[in-house]
């Protein structure tokens, strides 16, 4: 298949299905499956469509968003990193560019320690999915452990609110900004409290600017406190994207 035509399918098929679960599980089976090459010239061709304020694009990119963060794909997303390097590829080389060990702070030997570093066992996973009480949501939503941070998001209980409220957190584990990111990227007030939050890995902040408005992104550019990776690339997309005539929220990815 063509780079065109691959790109044809994700812009007629990827707006066209009923949620978002679908389109990211739909986005994650063209990772597993395509060449890098493809993939990189494709992802590159989406990039460019977004900076143009294209919203269907807006939407097949962040169908692809959750699993561009996920570092369990970082063997996946490397050659295709790779790939749009060597092709000169400009807008795919920026969506990748902290997907790494790195990226992902995962090499790091000063992170904040846990408060609890053992794996919960199945059954207190299973025993934490029954409880839907808001109180035991209240206290779960400090918890850092990955797997905790998985179930509360999963949980229809859980608002938008909840979730800035974690994501905002500081300071913040790396674990957590992946989940959120995995999660709950396709709302706008959520993936702004990722980015905005220092102690999120670029691999997580990077890939979700490409989903931001112009004045959001010029709210990142703002904050100093931030990586000068993830700010300079906020830098970048502002540059590319027209001003708009207001200020309007972004709308959410369906």
């Amino acid at each position: 298949m063509t780079v065109g035509l691959m790109l044809d399918r994700w812009l007629a098929t990827i707006p066209s299905l009923a949620d978002h679960p679908l389109k990211v599980g739909y986005a994650r089976r063209e990772l597993l499956t395509s060449t890098p090459e493809e993939l990189a010239t494709a992802l590159d061709a989406i990039c460019r469509r977004v900076d143009g304020i294209d919203d269907d694009a807006r939407d097949v990119l962040g169908a692809f968003v959750p699993s561009l963060v996920d570092p369990a794909l970082l063997e996946e997303l490397q050659p295709i990193r790779h790939a749009a390097r060597d092709a000169s590829l400009p807008a795919a080389s920026r969506l990748l560019r902290c997907s790494s060990r790195q990226g992902h702070l995962l090499d790091r030997t000063d992170g904040p320690a846990r408060k609890d570093d053992r794996v919960l066992t199945l059954g207190e996973r299973r025993a934490l999915a029954r409880k839907p009480s808001r109180a035991m949501l209240t206290k779960l939503l400090l918890d850092p452990h990955p797997l905790v941070v998985r179930i509360v998001l999963a949980n229809p209980r859980v608002t938008e609110d909840d979730v800035v409220m974690m994501a905002a957190r500081r300071p913040t584990f790396p674990e957590v900004a992946v989940e959120i990111g995995k999660a709950w990227s396709r709302r706008p007030r959520a993936r702004l409290a990722v980015v905005l939050n220092p102690g999120s890995p670029p691999a997580v902040s990077v890939p979700m600017l490409g989903l931001l408005a112009r004045h959001e992104l010029a709210e990142v550019m703002r904050a100093t406190d931030l990586l000068p990776v993830v700010r300079a690339t906020a830098s970048e997309l502002h540059e590319l994207r027209p001003p708009l005539r207001s200020v309007e929220r972004p709308p959410e990815i369906h």
